[in-house]
């Protein structure tokens, strides 16, 4: 039979999950390569990122059901596992699952359109009622998406000390001078410091924090960092990878000082457009026709 859409690997990748046991992606793919009946034809076949074509669909499918709520997965590269909500659908013994069936899942819509879409544009955008170039900016934004949520979910698995460094190199691609971090004891509520020019004629206070996306930042937290900038320093970048809770941003909003807040949202935003913890795996050229080259006939 032909290699599967990534989409009906997602049942059977549940499937061979629900004895509980965390697995390897590339065990999973193994193992439904034999329950799918791949030929070795089809195991040489790869696609544009050099993985199989067969582990690219399985590894599509891996994503979905993880956006869903159904597998859980801490990072690329650990084990997957089933979730309760997984065990359900083993358990009521559905026979089918395709991009429909997810959408009952809150998580899995927020992840399709980041919360912006209605749910007609949504279901356009899942049906296929779209152009070439459509399918292509949705297919990149996809990609984005899934991106910034790894990433986010990395960054939230650092040590800290470490995220701290990650935003001040972070302002340094960004254009800023020469950063400079601070002691790990004792640093007052600042993080690092950073030349707002690469003569350092202005200095930057950073505080970054690094919380989980359910724990936000909170009045005090800002409170802290004001109150830890010395006279001389008027400006202030407070960046985590959760969230600000709208006391926070009102009291950054009305503090002497200029204080900027990043928040994860933003944050992955300018990391992967700046290139800080992120590398380009491929790259596509689109080409149109040339009419000036046909203007001479």
């Amino acid at each position: 039979m032909a290699i599967p859409k990534f989409d009906e690997t997602m049942l059977p990748i549940l499937r061979v999950l629900s004895d509980g046991k965390p697995r390897q992606l590339i065990e999973v793919s193994g193992i439904l390569e034999n329950e799918f009946g791949v030929t070795d034809e089809e195991r040489e076949q790869t696609v544009s990122n050099g993985y199989t074509k067969f582990y690219d669909r399985v590894s599509w499918g891996r994503t979905y059901l993880k956006k869903a709520g159904l597998i859980v997965q801490e990072s690329r590269g650990s084990d997957v596992c089933i979730t309760e909500e997984g065990l359900k659908i083993i358990n009521a013994k559905i026979d089918k699952m395709d991009i429909d069936f997810l959408k009952r899942y809150p998580s899995f819509m927020l992840f399709v359109d980041g919360g912006t879409k209605t749910p007609e544009e949504i279901n356009n955008t899942l049906s296929g009622n779209l152009s070439p170039q459509d399918m292509i900016d949705q297919g990149f934004a996809r990609f984005s998406n899934t991106l910034k949520s790894d990433l986010l979910e990395k960054l939230q698995s650092t040590n800290p000390y470490f995220f701290e460094r990650v935003a001040l190199i972070l302002f340094q691609k960004m254009g800023y001078g020469d950063f400079q971090e601070t002691s790990k004891s004792g640093d007052g509520g600042i993080d690092g410091v950073i030349s707002q020019d690469k003569l350092g004629l202005e200095k930057i206070y950073i505080q970054a924090k690094r919380f989980a996306s359910t724990n936000k930042v909170r009045e005090p937290e800002i409170r802290n960092f004001i109150g830890a900038m010395s006279g001389d320093v008027s400006k202030g970048i407070f960046v985590t990878t959760s969230s600000f809770d709208e006391s926070a941003v009102q009291k950054a909003k009305n503090a002497s000082h200029k204080i900027v807040l990043i928040d994860g949202d933003a944050l992955t935003d300018l990391m992967i457009k700046y290139g800080v913890g992120v590398q380009t795996a491929s790259v596509y050229e689109l080409k149109e026709i040339d009419t000036d080259f046909f203007e001479v006939s």
